[in-house]
């Protein structure tokens, strides 16, 4: 005699029990984009600021209101005023900080190739003793940096600024570049000598343009540290004809010498940090393209 059976019925998880076993939906998602949202409120609400300072009038700057009312551009026509020098000193400032990022790169990479490929004794201390030179305070050595200078015939000159500058941006950029050469395998290096290649064209070939997202990055916080420099600019320029920009912001004066025009200061602001914006946004699609771009299997 044949029996049958009913199929049992298969239970389902409801919506709110898959949401538990995956872990998604609910507070527990939403709390990561919520820190993130903090972060960059409080990242973006002083440049935000800064923007809507330049944007007001004179006789409204220490108004609250988060917007400006009503819009005005006169503190961004006052900071290119002749008589500031704002103009000139933007074009030091893109001298000082270009011809620092190129010097900091040529040795950082090849100092840093060297100290990730080659054994010698020592190397880890001279690796230590490199970085440690970058935590020294740039207000410690102004003074013996100003009799250098002085004696030389220094003062009031590009390179009084550049190699100073290089002295803080390249312990940082050989580091950097340190560790991301040591962990690029030797067998690329291998296989393009095998293929006919020197230790020199294998380096500049093969090992440079897998490198170039760590370069890149490099390149973006020495422009960026030369750029914003000011304790050297300072005190080894004494001619409006070498200021830089963050130097020369410091100087604008209002109707009288004891004003401070804080809206012309706020809008030389904004301009002077709109260049490091372009850069990072440009050098970031150059980064995402080194690292997608090519690998070893």
């Amino acid at each position: 005699m044949a029996t049958t059976t009913a199929p049992a019925a298969v239970a389902r998880p409801t919506s709110r029990r898959r949401s538990k076993a995956t872990g998604t939906g609910g507070w527990p998602s939403v709390l990561p984009y919520v820190g993130i949202a903090i972060i960059v409120i409080y990242c973006l609400a002083p440049f935000y600021w800064m923007i809507v300072s330049s944007l007001r009038r004179t006789n409204d700057l220490f108004d609250n209101f988060p917007i400006p009312r009503p819009f005005s551009v006169e503190n961004y026509g006052a900071a290119f005023d002749p008589r500031n020098g704002f103009g000139r000193a933007l074009l030091n400032s893109l001298i000082v900080a270009g011809t620092t990022t190129i010097l900091v790169l040529v040795v950082g990479t090849l100092c840093a190739y060297a100290l990730a490929r080659l054994e010698f004794r020592f190397k880890n201390v001279a690796l230590a003793v490199i970085i440690a030179t970058s935590m020294f305070p740039g207000i410690s050595v102004v003074v013996p940096l100003f009799g250098l200078f002085t004696a030389i015939g220094w003062i009031n000159s590009y390179q009084a600024m550049i190699l100073p500058s290089m002295s803080f941006a390249l312990p940082l950029a050989v580091w950097n570049l340190t560790i991301f050469f040591r962990q690029m395998p030797y067998e690329l290096e291998e296989a393009a000598q095998i293929d006919g290649c020197s230790p020199g064209q294998a380096f500049r070939k093969v090992i440079l343009p897998l490198a170039a997202p760590g370069v890149f990055t490099t390149a973006i916080i020495a422009f960026i540290a030369s750029w914003n420099e000011y304790i050297i600019a300072l005190s080894m320029v004494t001619s409006p004809t070498y200021r830089t920009a963050p130097v020369i912001v410091s100087l604008f004066t209002g109707t009288t010498n004891f004003d401070a025009p804080y809206g012309t200061q706020m809008a030389a602001g904004v301009i002077v940090t709109i260049p490091l914006v372009i850069m990072v946004l440009i050098f970031q699609r150059r980064i995402v393209a080194g690292l997608t771009a090519g690998g070893v299997k």
